[in-house]
């Protein structure tokens, strides 16, 4: 059980490494929280500094998630409980979201969140993904795909009959998303959501 306890805070800590805050100071000597949209993700890191950065900020949050899931798996299956996995790939989450290195005032954990479904579920996060980049294509509103993704996952999840762990957390992580994605759910009904490429924040 303490090998258990163990891997959820390393995720929980893991998690709260925030790369967009970190890439923003060391490229352009930023708090990215205080420019564009004002969230530590990758999104609006592509908008303010530009699509390199972006997609560093993109590949190792979603590391993050993959990470915190192989920590459970290592430390707390071999105790036999199944929860661990899944519970550090929620704790990764909640870092990103609430890091304790940075005031507690993180993104909202997309990037992170598709990390750790793909290490809990790959075949449900692949089909899930799929659509989500198709969505984000067409229409070029990434919060519109993130919430897809999120919404996708649990019944994707359900139907191809993962443990009960799994389902549990891809439900807890898509309340995470809509709550985290309140203002951009308001912006998407009212039309005024920024698209991807539009153009970069101040």
């Amino acid at each position: 059980m303490i090998y258990a306890v163990i891997a959820v805070v390393l995720s929980y800590l893991l998690g709260s490494v925030s790369f967009s805050i970190v890439i923003a100071r060391l490229v352009k000597g930023i708090d990215i929280r205080e420019h564009g949209s004002g969230n530590a993700g990758a999104t609006n890191t592509i908008r303010v500094l530009g699509k390199g950065p972006g997609i560093l900020v993109f590949v190792l949050d979603f590391a993050k998630g993959i990470a915190a899931v192989w920590i459970g798996r290592a430390l707390g299956l071999d105790e036999g409980i199944d929860w661990t996995p899944a519970l550090c790939g929620l704790a990764a989450i909640m870092g990103h979201n609430w890091p304790v290195y940075f005031n507690f005032k993180g993104g909202k954990g997309i990037a992170t969140t598709i990390g750790a479904i793909a290490a809990l579920a790959f075949v449900p996060a692949l089909i899930a993904g799929i659509i989500t980049i198709i969505v984000i294509a067409i229409t070029r509103y990434v919060s519109l795909g993130s919430l897809i993704f999120a919404a996708l996952t649990p019944v994707l999840i359900a139907i191809f009959y993962y443990s009960a762990p799994v389902v549990t957390v891809s439900l807890i992580l898509c309340l995470f998303a809509f709550v985290r994605h309140r203002t951009n759910i308001v912006k998407l009904l009212k039309g005024t959501e920024n698209k991807l490429g539009a153009k970069k924040g101040s």
